[in-house]
């Protein structure tokens, strides 16, 4: 069988990953960061005009309790959990697509790619779609590894699709076709470290999404976390040294908000994040 098939296994069979596991417990996301990154995200709700805000790939609610205090209705959805026909509002999938299993490929010594296998040898040679989608997007040579990124593409075009009158925002670490690693980025996690990704269900399994070619799937904007949260009003700066003597107790609630906020929008960390950001009418 190809990667991506023993991959889906792996995390969403009877036994998988995700049927026992909840992810909280094995990796950190900007929703656990800081609810600063929730109340940016009823901000962009209110900014498109909604109350409803769908979560996909929900993991314990931790973002959805944050939007409720907010005000808005969220309907959350778990990561083996199935699409409803139709969605409306604001859609949000953080750190889901990294989840969606996808083919690996590798190229011989001729420059041809092969699928690999779940024993991550080769396999058949890359044909049809799949072949189009490397050729554009993840262009390799003898001994280079991707991650193809066409099953990504496809699930989250479904989920543009599903939408009716609302904004599909996907967020998720990645990289765009000037910055592809040559070996691919597949890697696991389990309890909170990581790991080598093996395929018996104990741990998480996740790779890096092709950003540009998900932006060009769905004719949406990509910009990074960064850009996306300081344009929300999230900012890192310091509260006026001269609080700490006038009210240090909002001093002290200033300062950490800002250190939260530093880690969101840290450039060489979550603030790398892609945002790509569809409207659906």
């Amino acid at each position: 069988m190809t990667y991506r098939t023993a991959w889906q296994h792996a995390l969403y069979g009877v036994d998988g990953f995700y049927r026992r596991e909840r992810p909280a417990a094995h990796f950190r996301t900007s929703v656990h960061a800081s609810e600063l990154f929730g109340r940016a995200i009823a901000r962009l709700a209110r900014q498109v005009g909604t109350d409803q805000v769908t979560d996909i790939g929900a993991g314990s609610g931790e973002l959805g309790r944050v939007l409720r205090a907010e005000g808005l209705k969220v309907l959350e959805i778990e990561l083996d959990d199935q699409l409803p026909d139709r969605l409306t509002g604001l859609v949000v999938a953080n750190e889901w697509l990294d989840n969606v299993p996808c083919e690996l490929a590798e190229w011989d010594e001729n420059g041809v790619p092969h699928y690999l296998t779940a024993d991550l040898t080769p396999g058949a040679v890359v044909e049809g779609n799949d072949l189009e989608w490397l050729q554009r997007w993840w262009p390799g040579e003898p001994g280079d590894r991707a991650e193809i990124g066409l099953a990504r593409d496809e699930a989250w075009a479904a989920v543009v699709d599903r939408i009716q009158h609302g904004t599909a925002l996907a967020i998720d670490y990645g990289h765009v076709a000037d910055d592809r690693p040559p070996y691919g980025t597949l890697t696991g996690f389990r309890g909170g470290r990581e790991c080598e990704p093996v395929l018996d269900g104990t741990c998480d399994i996740t790779a890096h999404v092709a950003l540009d070619s998900l932006a060009a799937a769905v004719n949406g904007h990509l910009q990074t976390q960064h850009d996306a949260l300081t344009q929300l009003g999230v900012s890192a700066r310091r509260p006026p040294l001269a609080q700490a003597t006038s009210d240090p107790t909002g001093y002290l609630t200033a300062l950490s908000a800002a250190g939260e906020a530093a880690e969101l929008l840290d450039r060489s960390g979550l603030g790398a994040f892609g945002w790509v950001a569809v409207r659906a009418l």
